[in-house]
C-alpha cells in the first residue's frame, strides 16, 4: 500500500504510514506493556531495598547534624511574665534536648547552663499533667520558648538560647508527629544524646531506681551528685541484673533511640554520645555552634558515679557475662572510657 502524503504548508509535511493489521498493533502493544511491568518492577525492587537498608542503618545515617537550616533560627519573644527591656532586641534560639533516663543528660544540662546566654530548664515533662495530651504539651512549649517559664536556670532577660530536656517516654513518642510538626513550624533544634553502652545505662538505672526507696546519702534520695563522698556511698550498691531477660532488655532500649530517630530526623537536630562527651571536650564546641553561641570554657560541678570496669558494678557480674558473650551485645561488657 502506498504512503499518503499531505501538505499543510511549506513547513510541515506529514507522513502516514500505510496501516497494519490489528494484531501486529497487539504484538506491539503488548510487548511494550511487558517492558514497562519488568522495568518498574526492577525499580521499585531497588527502591524498596535501598528503604530497608537505610531503615536498619538509620542511626549511622543521622548520626551527623542534618543538613537542613544549618543556622538556627532566630525568635524575638515577647513574654507575658515581665519585660525584656533592653534586651527585646536580643535573638534568641529554641532547643530540646531528646534523651533517655541515665543517659548523663543531667550533666550535659549543667554543661550547658554554665554558658552565660543559654537557659535549659530541666526535665519539664517528667509532671504527667504537662504531657497529659496534645493540647498540654503544645501549652507547656509555648510558655517555654515564649520565656514565661522560670526555674532556677532561667536567664530569660538575655538569654541567646532556650530549652529542656525530655526523655523519650514522655509522651514524646507517643505524640512524635505533632512534636516534629512544632518543631518545624517554631524551628526547634533538637539535642538526641544517647549511651553507646546501653549496659552501663541498665546499671545507672537499677541503682538509681534502688536509692529512691533506699535513699543510701542520710535518708535523701539523689539522682545527682557533687562530691567524691557521695558517688562511693551510691556506687558501694551493685544490683543484680535479670540475665533471662536482658537480652530483650537491650534491645528495646536500641529499638527506642532507632525510633527516636527515624521520627525526628526531619528536624534540625545533631546526635551526641555520652561517652563522647566525656572522652573528648571538644563536641561541648560542636554544641555551641550547633545552637549558633558565642564558644566558651562549660564546666560542671556533677561527679561521676559509677566508675571503672562494669564488673565492679555488678552483683551478678559471671551471669550477665556468660548471657552477653557470643552476642552483638557482647561489646557493652568491656570498658568504654
Amino acid at each position: 500500500m502506498a504512503e499518503c502524503i499531505c501538505l499543510f504548508n511549506k513547513d510541515t509535511l506529514i507522513i502516514k504510514p500505510p496501516k497494519k493489521s490489528p494484531l501486529f498493533s497487539r504484538t506491539i502493544a503488548l510487548w511494550f506493556a511487558m517492558m514497562c511491568g519488568v522495568y518498574i518492577y526492577g525499580t521499585c525492587l531497588k527502591h524498596v531495598g535501598t528503604f530497608t537498608k537505610l531503615r536498619f542503618h538509620s542511626i549511622r545515617v543521622i548520626e551527623k547534624p542534618s543538613l537542613e537550616g544549618q543556622i538556627p533560627t532566630l525568635h524575638y519573644p515577647k513574654p507575658e511574665s515581665f519585660s525584656r527591656g533592653e534586651c527585646a532586641s536580643n535573638p534568641v534560639r529554641f532547643f530540646a534536648i531528646l534523651s533517655m533516663q541515665r543517659s548523663g543528660s543531667g550533666w550535659f544540662e549543667t554543661l550547658l547552663n554554665s554558658h552565660i546566654n543559654v537557659s535549659s530548664n530541666g526535665e519539664i515533662f517528667s509532671v504527667i499533667d504537662r504531657r497529659k495530651n496534645v493540647s498540654t504539651i503544645m501549652q507547656t512549649l509555648e510558655k517555654v520558648y515564649n520565656l514565661d517559664w522560670f526555674t532556677s536556670a532561667s536567664k530569660n532577660e538575655c538569654s541567646a538560647a532556650i530549652g529542656f530536656k525530655w526523655m523519650l517516654n514522655q509522651g514524646l513518642i507517643d505524640h512524635h508527629r505533632e512534636i516534629v510538626e512544632y518543631f518545624n513550624r517554631r524551628d526547634v533544634s533538637a539535642i538526641f544524646l544517647f549511651r553507646r553502652n546501653l549496659l552501663r545505662r541498665m546499671v545507672s538505672v537499677l541503682a538509681n531506681s534502688y536509692d529512691r526507696y533506699a535513699k543510701l546519702l542520710n535518708g535523701t534520695h539523689k539522682s545527682h551528685v557533687h562530691s567524691e563522698q557521695e558517688a562511693a556511698a551510691l556506687s558501694s550498691y551493685k544490683p543484680i541484673i535479670d540475665s533471662k531477660s536482658l537480652i530483650s532488655d537491650l534491645k528495646e532500649a536500641e529499638m527506642a533511640v532507632v525510633r527516636a530517630l527515624e521520627y525526628f530526623n526531619s528536624t534540625r537536630h545533631m546526635v551526641l554520645y555520652y561517652e563522647d562527651l566525656v572522652t573528648n571536650r571538644t563536641k561541648l564546641k560542636e554544641v555551641q555552634e550547633f545552637l549558633g553561641l558565642p564558644q566558651m570554657e562549660l564546666t560542671s560541678g556533677q561527679v561521676k558515679i559509677h566508675k571503672g570496669p562494669l564488673s565492679d558494678s555488678v552483683n551478678n557480674w559471671d551471669d550477665v557475662n556468660k548471657t552477653l558473650n557470643g552476642t552483638k551485645y557482647e561489646r557493652f561488657l568491656h570498658a568504654d572510657y
